[in-house]
């Protein structure tokens, strides 16, 4: 495809819309997606946590 203008290269022959909205699309994923697994990691570790603090405590309770 060959546009005269970076006007024309913008419209996309008029499948603008779905063209940019795709990229979008995807860039606000590959925005969103770094923010989650980071959510997601913080929240296991801090339940590994918690738990790793009860099985050490529900241990020290029985030897004490």
């Amino acid at each position: 495809m060959s546009w005269g203008s970076a006007a024309a290269f913008f419209a996309m022959g008029g499948y603008a819309p779905f063209v940019w909205g795709s990229f979008a699309v995807a860039a606000l994923c590959m925005l969103i997606e770094p923010l989650v697994v980071r959510a997601r990691r913080r929240r296991a570790a801090a339940e590994l946590k918690r738990a790793g603090v009860a099985a050490r405590g529900v241990g020290h309770e029985a030897a004490a």
